[in-house]
């Protein structure tokens, strides 16, 4: 079973983080990338711009529109993702554990894929 692994954390406290304070945090969570790497179990992973980057298709309205900004507005966004392969829950729950012990703060959202279009390779 493929799962989304979501990111979610106070983008303005990851973003003032130190130059040093983020190389860290990638450093530590780089060596849980490569043991699911070499496990075969760690598909695409995403760190994303802030959200400040964003801008948002709203279909609630005729004509749809483009606006500025997330979805959402929260606290914590949405950072980032990993698609990883696991035979169940158990082991995927463990997973997000690890990568939580990682990066300091936030929330790792677990959810299973129900479509998965891996795109066009080295793009």
């Amino acid at each position: 079973m493929l799962y989304a692994v979501l990111c979610y954390n106070n983008e303005d406290a990851v973003f003032a983080w130190s130059k040093e304070q983020d190389a860290n945090v990638m450093v530590a969570l780089g060596k849980v990338n490569d043991r699911l790497a070499k496990e075969g179990k760690l598909g695409p992973v995403a760190r994303l711009m802030p959200t400040a980057t964003a801008t948002t298709l709203r279909k609630d309205r005729e004509p749809a529109m483009i606006t500025d900004g997330p979805y959402a507005e929260t606290k914590e966004a949405l950072l980032g993702f990993y698609i990883i392969d696991c035979a169940s829950l158990e082991e995927i729950h463990g997973i997000a554990r690890e990568l939580g012990e990682c990066n300091p703060g936030g929330a790792f959202e677990v959810r299973p894929l129900l479509y998965y279009a891996p795109g066009t390779a080295g793009t």
